[in-house]
């Protein structure tokens, strides 16, 4: 007992120049990393790392620049503005590849933040709704603090940790970080029905958050025998999990069993994945690890992307040189997805940006990252239909992609198709 301290006498272990994990997504443990920021005025040089989190991220406030110094691994819109103030970094990773940075120690951490369940009569918490990376993280550090929430599901998998490992224990009860499900727009409906004509019966899917993922789940409500293995997912999985439309059967990896690293949606999620042994918590290293991919047969991998150019290639981490989110684990399963024994890798994404701008287009910005070759790539989708690359020539490509492309946009990229076609 006497591990139970307040969040403000836990962080009291980071000394400045002191490298910190914080656990991702909506397991982010915001009451420590609060307790944290006040300690600014006597912290130097911390830097803190982590992937997409949720929640306030008062660290990253640039007034605080001398304090901390934020590394991201994913970015999220909290700490977004980091970059361009000049108190953040990015580094790229796939995700797959995290958790080896912390155990090959190119990252040497000192302090993990992490967010729990309460200890079973055996002494054993969960990190309930994240793993990712944190499992590597906790034991590679010298120190463990976990914020310690009645709330957090308790799940199955890699995630599950004795008391034992964790230095500092800070009792909080409050609600898990939550996503409710977005309306979905025609566009992307329509997204959603050419997608789901490419998923088979038997297939295994790995799908991101948002409402074209969403709009894809519900047109397989006729689907049978669909499987799971994602890095991540939300409610829309879930009414197909509990009407036997995804059950896991003819999965080559973990069968039976749905696969994830993290997970983030409502609280009917949470409900839904605690002290459920259908659904197992992972390590990217090993979900988002591409020759474990491989093995389900008919994988399909859907992803999503900024903007894809006229050949396939396809940025999805910024705009233009501007970074806006980051690699994660998109080549991982595209690539896992191609390798599998009738496996298809789909980029979905509506034609055009929310102000009217082609997302089909001859050439990527100027300092566009390329998340995902031309050589990987198989499907794209838009609400215009599916350009099917795979095996295709530059040129047979750039008509597929034109085919795709919004109306008002078809033109000006046809040009540009045509004076790209004369340098080839």
């Amino acid at each position: 007992m006497s591990k139970y301290v307040t969040a403000e006498e836990a962080v009291k272990i980071v000394k400045s120049g002191d490298l910190v994990y914080v656990q991702a997504a909506a397991a982010t443990p915001t009451i420590l990393t609060k307790a944290l920021s006040e300690r600014a005025p006597e912290l130097r040089d911390v830097e803190i790392c982590h992937l997409h989190t949720e929640g306030e991220a008062p660290y990253a406030n640039p007034e605080l620049s001398e304090s901390f110094h934020i590394n991201s691994f994913f970015i999220g819109k909290n700490v977004r503005h980091t970059l361009q103030a000049g108190n953040g970094s990015y580094t790229p990773v796939f995700l797959s590849e995290l958790p080896h940075l912390f155990r090959k120690k190119v990252l040497k951490l000192n302090v993990v933040l992490i967010h729990v369940s309460l200890p079973d009569r055996h002494g054993y918490c969960s990190l309930g709704v994240s793993v990712e990376a944190t499992l590597a993280a906790i034991e590679n550090a010298e120190y463990v603090i976990a914020q310690v929430n009645p709330r957090m599901p308790r799940t199955f998998g890699d995630g599950v940790i004795h008391v034992s490992e964790i230095n500092y224990l800070v009792e909080v009860d409050v609600p898990i970080h939550s996503h409710e499900m977005a309306l979905i727009s025609p566009e992307e409906d329509r997204i959603g029905t050419y997608v789901a004509s490419l998923i088979e019966d038997e297939s295994t899917l790995q799908m991101g958050i948002g409402s074209i993922p969403n709009a894809a789940l519900t047109k397989l409500i006729h689907h049978k025998n669909l499987g799971l293995h994602t890095e991540m997912f939300s409610d829309g999985v879930v009414d197909l999990i509990e009407n036997d439309v995804i059950n896991c059967n003819f999965k080559g990896v973990a069968r039976g069993r749905a696969l994830a690293t993290f997970l983030i949606g409502s609280q009917r999620l949470y409900d839904f994945v605690n002290d459920n042994p259908f659904v197992e918590m992972r390590e990217s290293s090993f979900v988002n690890d591409t020759s474990v991919i491989r093995r389900n047969p008919k994988m399909v991998a859907i992803n999503s992307a900024i903007e894809v150019d006229i050949t396939g290639q396809v940025c999805a981490d910024s705009i233009g040189a501007k970074m806006y989110s980051g690699v994660g684990g998109q080549m991982d399963f595209i690539r896992g997805a191609s390798l599998s024994t009738g496996g298809k890798a789909i980029i979905a994404l509506p034609s055009v940006t929310k102000k009217g701008e082609s997302r089909i287009v001859p050439f990527l910005r100027q300092g566009a990252g390329v998340v995902t070759t031309r050589s990987h790539v198989q499907y794209i989708i838009t609400e215009n239909g599916i350009a099917d690359l795979y095996g295709k020539t530059l040129k047979q490509r750039m008509l597929e992609m034109v085919k795709i492309a919004h109306p008002m946009h078809q033109e000006n990229i046809e040009k540009g198709y045509f004076d790209l076609l004369h340098k080839l």
